[in-house]
């Protein structure tokens, strides 16, 4: 056996114990998301708290998440994925945790802005851990596992989560989530090996690294056309991640047990859109149409029907109508948001995607965070969801026409603006 095949052989179970403990961390990341609309009613009526304050604390989190976007690149090139993934885990994790013992609005503001400045790091630092452990025969397969883990997350919260908050209340339920982070924070530093133990005949040398000013990048129609669509699809998916549960047990009067089995099926048929999405853009691709033209349809196509389904749920007489009107408002909006992510890499440069990236995460999480407030306030003035319904039909059906129109472009020109930086360390 050659000394490569014998490498090989060895590092195959740190390559397995890399992807279990990103997959570990994935699945609390969106456990941690979801908690507070799984515990929505509870926490309100234990602190006193209006549906506008419920909506304030659930679009902090999503405000710091969005702010941190844009510093993440450097500080990944800085003290590398690593370092940036377990400081990011003990954060949120111990900002869960302390969730547990608030007494007030505005230390649970406060934690909830320290939830999203620690989880901003995980998908960044989860790709680049990816690119320096594993080959790139392997990356894809490693991706697809690392992204389950939102789709086990989202559609597991609902059940798993009413259950501990039944037998032991909103409080142990934050513990609880708080501390499970906390172990996989520190298995993950414990138990992860960075590039330095991966042979460099399975990866590649790392090429020195490009900078591309934002201000470079916001010069160009395209980039706000895919900002201010990113928008659209962000807002729905964080209007009925933050207040679905609310939604059952407010307008439909179903008990807390009952919402938490019937939330987890539209956010299974958001799992099915988005796995959806990629086969079709896929086979499209092989049958020779342009990936920009495929995720373009997929984007406007998507979000207009999921426009239409989100608007029809204000028109819905049963909770069974309301529900497949909501699944499918889910599915088309997590088929369209796959496609967000695949245009984004093919109308640009690839050595660009991340900077794109974290603009579009920037602009997406801002406009996503006026979703809670409105639905908060809302239910405030008029005791109903149904303008904040119509409110994020019209939202999404924006976010459509800027893909359609302002976003419509083969490729980004970028590259004559490219400055090269030396590679950090990692």
């Amino acid at each position: 056996m050659s000394g490569q095949e014998v490498s090989q052989s060895s590092m195959r179970p740190a390559r397995v114990t890399t992807l279990v403990l990103l997959f570990g961390a994935g699945t609390v990341n969106f456990l941690d998301r979801a908690s507070l609309s799984i515990a929505n009613t509870s926490v309100r009526a234990d602190l006193h708290l209006t549906a506008t304050q419920m909506g304030w604390l659930l679009s902090w989190f999503s405000l710091s998440y969005g702010f941190a976007q844009l510093p993440l690149m450097e500080l990944l090139g800085r003290v590398g994925s690593r370092r940036s993934l377990g400081a990011g885990l003990f954060v949120w994790s111990t900002a869960q945790l302390l969730t547990g013992y608030v007494r007030g609005f505005a230390p649970f503001a406060f934690l909830r802005t320290l939830l999203g400045l620690g989880e901003a790091p995980f998908y960044p630092a989860a790709i680049s851990t990816i690119r320096e452990s594993f080959s790139p025969s392997l990356r894809g397969r490693a991706t697809a596992v690392i992204s389950s883990s939102q789709n086990i997350a989202l559609a597991a919260a609902p059940p798993v989560l009413t259950f501990i908050m039944l037998r032991l209340g909103w409080r142990a339920m934050f513990v609880v989530l708080g501390a499970l982070g906390l172990i996989v924070a520190f298995a993950w530093l414990i138990l992860h090996h960075d590039q330095s133990k991966i042979t460099r005949s399975e990866v590649e040398e790392p090429l020195p690294r490009e900078r591309l000013a934002f201000k470079v990048l916001l010069q160009q129609r395209a980039i706000w056309g895919i900002m201010l669509g990113w928008g659209g699809i962000n807002y729905t998916a964080w209007l009925y991640m933050a207040w679905l549960p609310g939604y059952f047990q407010g307008q439909r009067h179903l008990s807390v047990s009952q919402s938490g089995w019937l939330t987890s099926v539209p956010f299974l048929a958001g799992a099915l859109g988005m796995h959806l999405s990629g086969v079709v853009a896929d086979r499209r691709s092989i049958s020779g149409v342009p990936l920009t033209v495929i995720h373009r349809w997929n984007l406007v196509v998507g979000m207009l029907v999921s426009a239409a389904s989100t608007l029809l749920v204000t028109h819905c007489h049963s909770t069974i109508q309301a529900a497949a009107a909501i699944s499918v408002a889910l599915f088309t909006i997590h088929y369209a948001g796959t496609s967000g992510w695949g245009y984004v890499q093919a109308v640009a440069p690839q050595r660009f995607v991340g900077e794109i990236g974290a603009l579009q995460n920037f602009a997406g999480f801002l406009i996503a965070s006026v979703a809670p407030i409105a639905t908060g306030w809302s239910l405030d003035r008029f005791n109903s969801f149904t303008l904040a319904l119509a409110l994020c039909s019209v939202v999404t059906s924006l976010g459509a026409l800027s893909y359609a129109t302002l976003a419509k472009t083969d490729e980004l020109q970028v590259e004559e603006h490219r400055q090269l930086v030396p590679s950090t360390p990692r």
